[in-house]
């Protein structure tokens, strides 16, 4: 019809998390999200232990992709998924094994595989238990099944498994590899002394920029979920990576450090500038991630999200944090000891404790827990060395008592917050070629008295914490 508006360009995004999995349709030129979807990532049974859903995710994104209106108008297709995950194909790429990295079975090998491992300082990569080191996971299968793995033909790492089953073209991608896998030399930017052999490189599909467009979308793809024949797929990326990208440098005029915390499962810290090797600790659960460009940034993490749904318990899964609670949880000395999940953590193994917490309410609960979570994060800062602005994204950044608190106890640092959680989307619009605005808010910390009782807090928080656990945290 003559005058009409052109079609809007959209994109999406495929983030298969650990806890969820989420499907956004977002306005190519404004970065404005016109459809979300949401279903949990849940393991599924298999003769190999628990495996990722691949098919259920499959079916439930064709659906999805299916009834979405701009479905035709969509120009690209970005995966990102999480880390310690892979996917194996045979010849004629059926899947072999998509294993759970949750899996207790890979402890069987764990002292024989890990004579086999490079060195820390090679990989900035940390031993860790069950499946979250990848290798183990390859090992185990190796060794358990040696039948189904000789007959593996690829290995793609897991948001490149996606952009595979959009585009049938085959890809591994750095960030995914970089992720604490054991598969990796980042400074070398070569696979692993182990990966090569073992035989797992040989069988890694060409490594390419998460950037790269791999191909249009699959023809049975677009004639199933109606999508236009010409969209592109990209390769994809690992998702903290893909925090860092989209609230990193955005926000660092001319270089300048800066360090985003990407929360959800996993509380993530990732910092800029030339990694500081000497502070990555191997037994603190600090490690390098991988960016885009392939360097290695400083990492040290815990599985905030899971401690936190621990402390709360079920009464407070639908509590919203109350920022007027933390003066009263600070006077009641109201304390969380690390650890209150067995993954991994600088305190990974340890029985976590509550302290003088049994007259809280559920909301006392909830900001006892923000608290908590915000003692960790500034715990592990102070480990990195962290400078410059600090960047929020994920759950943590709607939490008013860990914002508040994060604020107070890093004075020298300003602390902002990823509006709408939207980090997922701007990595994506990068990664896609297009350009939207952030949008961010600044949390101010201007209660001088609530300053004074959190350093307090602090400085006793920290002296019941295991033994030599801060000897290494420069503040």
């Amino acid at each position: 019809m003559s005058g009409q508006a052109p079609a809007k360009e959209a994109i999406a995004i495929l983030d298969v998390g650990k806890t969820h999995t989420k499907l956004a349709i977002v306005d190519a030129m404004t970065g404005a999200t016109l459809r979300g979807h949401e279903r949990p990532s849940v393991p599924i049974p298999s003769p190999l232990g628990p495996q990722l859903d691949v098919q259920g995710i499959e079916e439930w994104l064709l659906d999805r992709f299916a009834a979405t209106p701009e479905a035709s108008r969509l120009r690209a297709i970005v995966p990102i998924a999480h880390g310690a995950a892979a996917v194996l194909l045979d010849r004629v790429g059926a899947v072999l094994a998509a294993p759970d990295y949750e899996n207790p079975v890979f402890e069987e090998v764990r002292q024989a595989y890990r004579v086999l491992r490079d060195d820390f300082s090679v990989t900035f990569s940390p031993f860790l238990g069950r499946g979250l080191n990848l290798g183990r996971q390859l090992y185990w299968l190796q060794t358990r099944s040696p039948d189904l793995f000789e007959r593996c033909d690829q290995i793609l790492t897991y948001p490149q498994y996606w952009a595979w089953r959009l585009s049938r073209v085959a890809a591994c991608e750095w960030t995914s590899l970089g992720c604490h896998t054991d598969l990796w030399r980042p400074l070398a930017q070569k696979p692993s002394l182990l990966a090569v052999a073992q035989g797992w490189a040989d069988r890694m599909a060409p490594v390419r920029a998460a950037g790269d467009t791999l191909a249009s979308v699959d023809p049975e793809w677009a004639r199933k979920a109606t999508l236009d024949p010409k969209c592109r797929v990209l390769c994809g990326m690992h998702d903290s990576s893909a925090s860092y990208l989209a609230l990193g440098a955005p926000f660092a005029p001319g270089g300048e450090p800066h360090t985003v915390v990407s929360s959800g499962t996993w509380t993530i810290c990732m910092t800029s500038g030339r990694i500081p090797v000497q502070r990555l600790a191997e037994d603190r659960d600090m490690l390098a991630n991988v960016d885009v460009a392939g360097q290695p940034v400083a990492t040290a993490r815990f599985a905030g999200g899971r401690e936190y749904r621990a402390i709360v318990g079920a009464e407070g899964e639908t509590v919203l944090a109350d920022e007027a609670e933390l003066p009263s949880v600070l006077q009641s000395k109201a304390m969380v000891i690390p650890s209150f999940s067995s993954d991994g953590g600088p305190f990974a193994g340890r029985i976590g404790q509550l302290i003088r917490a049994e007259r809280l309410t559920a909301t006392g609960r909830v900001a006892l827990a923000s608290l908590y979570l915000a003692l960790m994060t500034d715990l592990l800062l102070g480990w990195l060395g962290a400078h410059g602005d600090i960047v929020v994204d994920g759950p943590l950044a709607d939490n008013a008592v860990y914002t508040q608190a994060l604020a107070c106890l890093r004075l020298n640092q300003c602390v902002k917050r990823s509006d709408r959680r939207q980090a997922m989307v701007y990595a994506g619009l990068h990664l896609a070629g297009f350009a939207v605005d952030r949008s961010m808010v600044t949390v101010s910390a201007s209660r001088v008295a609530m300053v004074d009782a959190l350093h307090d807090y602090r400085l006793y928080w920290r002296r019941l914490l295991p033994n030599g656990a801060v000897r290494r945290c420069v503040s």
